[in-house]
């Protein structure tokens, strides 16, 4: 297996995508809150202390698309031409995805990833004074088109 972000000697380096042409890509990335009932309660009749948590977890996982080659020091900046974050209330938790659309050089795995799991962190964060056992569940990229790998799809396993 070869790595493509190591050189001949083994470090680490920025991949030059300078002479691939832009084209359309999109990724998706999933997971999930897992919360207490009395949380999804308070979820479901917009009684979180501290606001309307669906919308802060919303916007944190647009703007945090956007920051990526600012967290992870090999990441190309590209332009995040699209992003939406969609969240819904199930039983036991809160479900996340969030689709990602460029057209650039590379891809945006890594934006919808970072759009689900800061998203899920913002979800915490607004419910810790009702839940501190809330956690991150089931988080990884379900789909992704465009670029030399092409299309590929998957369905997360249960947790």
């Amino acid at each position: 297996m070869e790595f493509t972000h190591l050189n001949s000697d083994g470090a680490a380096y920025m991949v030059d995508v300078t002479e691939k042409q832009p084209t359309v890509r999109t990724a998706t990335a999933e997971g999930e809150v897992a919360c207490s009932p009395e949380v999804m309660a308070a979820l479901r009749d917009g009684t979180v202390p501290k606001g309307d948590v669906l919308a802060v977890a919303r916007i944190a996982g647009i703007s945090a698309a956007k920051k990526v080659p600012e967290l992870l020091p090999l990441a190309h900046t590209i332009g995040v031409h699209g992003c939406a974050v969609e969240l819904t209330l199930a039983d036991d938790h809160v479900s996340i995805s969030a689709t990602v659309r460029t057209a650039d050089r590379t891809g945006v795995e890594m934006e919808a990833l970072t759009a689900v799991n800061v998203s899920a962190l913002a979800i915490i964060d607004m419910v810790k004074g009702v839940d501190r056992s809330a956690y991150i569940r089931r988080c990884g990229i379900v789909a992704k088109s465009g670029g030399r790998s092409g299309d590929w799809s998957r369905t997360l396993p249960e947790s």
